[in-house]
């Protein structure tokens, strides 16, 4: 692989402490939310990180393969990012992206949001490791 960029980020403390990138454009404090066991309160969690990077990422490949497909669309994906726990007594995540196209026909837009989940890099990162549910809304 071709390196292009590098985001580097550092936590200390883990789900209880605090991440701050090496710009210091993330800067803040996680905490684990209620559902997992934590105070919950007005801080973000891994979850909300990975859905938010996700979301971004599978947002802009679905737009890439639009225009690769000479469609000109709008769209929003939503990412619901799931942790839980596996028979074996383990945690593991799941997702369900909320995917709006328009601009497109519903068939279109379909086949639009099954190709970005083979372009997005996060859904290659992810592919046969966590379940993933791409729903168009």
């Amino acid at each position: 692989m071709e390196i292009l960029y590098t985001a580097s980020v550092q936590v200390k403390g883990g789900r209880n402490g605090h991440v701050k990138s090496d710009d210091g454009v993330i800067d803040m404090d996680v905490r684990m939310p209620k559902g997992l066991g934590g105070d919950g309160g007005n801080y973000t969690n891994p979850e909300q990180l990975f859905a938010a990077t996700y979301s971004a990422c599978y947002d802009g490949a679905l737009n890439l393969v639009a225009r690769m497909n000479k469609h000109k669309i709008e769209s929003k994906t939503k990412a619901n990012v799931s942790i839980g726990k596996q028979a074996d007594g383990g945690l593991a995540i799941s997702v369900v992206m909320e995917i709006e196209v328009n601009g497109v026909e519903r068939s279109v837009a379909e086949e639009l949001i099954k190709q970005a989940h083979q372009v997005c890099p996060y859904s290659k990162a992810i592919r046969n490791n966590v379940d993933v549910e791409l729903r168009l809304v």
